[in-house]
């Protein structure tokens, strides 16, 4: 049997309510096929706008099999291309990020203008047409100070994403922030196992003191049930609306992507062991509500979100093997907040630091059980879990329309 039949009929096969059968968390052609029926397909979260300052800012990522590059170009317009020189296939840029008035293929010098056309190549001969060589383009969005990219020769439509992300994340004036710092860690584990951790918070307790101590483990913030029956969430909703901030719970109805602004504990502000605010300056002058909670966003297959009144906090997750998975975080402040003097980088990023390496053990220990013969897929809480539950019947719906079946499992609305 070929690995897109199997995959199809272990999915047509699989036990709802329950994780997924073990090929689909360590086996390599299945990760190639998702890397296919997924990640080339789908809008992926690349960076911020933030990050590329002016004409020539770069930064440069890695999807699968394709190095990408994404720019802003002389006109202020964000870009992004595959980073493969049009003449023998080097990567053109070859740092994370970077400035360049015009990219520089450093193996044969190849020259690119930031529209990505070809601008030089030395002795070519008198048959060459540049214009027909011209590095590749990626599609490209930006929407309220978030870069996404898509690999697709005719990608999805973005403006469902944008007409559910826009009103949320508007009010904190994410273009006008820079990112405080960033990190990635590499966690030996398949991509799915990272978001099924993320989906969930019944292990938080026992693994998560640091986050405890503000981010609340009800179901009704991490599943799919929105908890508008919840007389916190709802007052909390309500108070957040009236200050002009978007805040009940909306999912798209293909379940990919959401957000909701959930109440913090006891009245904490922002992500710190105290509770207090990390950074004395407001991320967004245009917001002065008190007690905002998190404003959260998920967009499967790249990104989870949490945006506070002092600062946001993005993740990236990128798929490297069937084993391996690199997640991304940046802490974002208001572009004129000052380290030693708005905030402490150790306290503004203590506590999700923790989190992220409490998070990458969970994941690996996972992994490494599931690769166990002995492995076979059990069941989820529904009661804590409904956030992987939906995960993973979207996961299905989606592997299963791709390969050519029905697809039609259904959003699972359970807290």
């Amino acid at each position: 049997m070929n690995p897109r039949s199997e995959m199809l009929n272990l999915i047509r096969s699989r036990k709802e309510g329950h994780s997924l059968p073990q090929p689909f968390y360590i086996d390599q052609e299945f990760f190639d096929l998702d890397l296919e029926l997924i990640w080339y397909r789908d809008w992926l979260f690349a960076g911020h706008d933030c990050e590329l300052l002016k004409p020539g800012s770069y930064f440069t990522l890695q999807v699968g099999a394709y190095p990408v590059v994404v720019l802003r170009d002389r006109e202020g317009r964000i870009r992004a291309f595959h980073n493969s020189c049009r003449h023998r296939g080097s990567r053109v840029c070859t740092s994370v990020r970077g400035t360049s008035a015009k990219l520089v293929c450093p193996y044969h010098q190849w020259t690119y203008n930031l529209d990505g056309s070809l601008a030089f190549a030395r002795q070519m001969g008198e048959d060459f047409d540049p214009s027909e060589h011209s590095l590749k383009p990626v599609a490209c969005e930006s929407v309220a100070g978030y870069i996404f990219i898509c690999l697709a020769n005719e990608p999805a439509d973005f403006a469902p994403f944008r007409e559910l992300m826009q009103p949320y994340f508007a009010p904190h004036n994410l273009t006008e922030a820079k990112i405080a710092f960033e990190s990635t860690i590499v966690e030996k584990g398949n991509w799915k196992l990272v978001w099924e951790n993320n989906r969930e918070c019944y292990h938080c307790a026992g693994s998560h003191p640091e986050l405890c101590k503000t981010y609340s483990e009800s179901p009704n913030v991490t599943g799919v049930s929105g908890g508008g029956e919840d007389p916190e969430m709802a007052e909390h909703w309500a108070r957040c609306e009236s200050a002009g901030l978007p805040a009940k719970f909306q999912i798209h109805d293909s379940g990919q992507f959401r957000a909701i602004r959930a109440p913090l504990l006891r009245e904490a502000e922002s992500y710190t062991m105290s509770g207090k605010r990390a950074v004395a300056r407001p991320l967004s002058d245009a917001v002065q509500a008190e007690r905002i909670g998190a404003l959260m966003l998920f967009n499967y297959p790249t990104t989870w979100n949490h945006v506070l009144i002092d600062h946001a906090v993005t993740f990236r997750v990128m798929p490297i093997g069937p084993n391996e998975t690199a997640v991304t975080t940046k802490w974002l402040v208001h572009k004129d907040a000052v380290e030693g003097v708005d905030y402490k980088l150790d306290e503004l990023t203590h506590v999700w630091t923790q989190t992220n390496d409490q998070d990458r053990r969970i994941v690996e220990e996972n992994a490494f059980g599931i690769r166990s013969p002995a492995y076979e897929p059990g069941p989820y809480s529904e009661l804590h879990e409904g956030g992987v539950i939906q995960f993973v019947d979207w996961y299905a719906r989606f592997v299963e329309t791709r390969l050519g079946g029905s697809g039609q499992s259904h959003i699972r609305r359970v807290a």
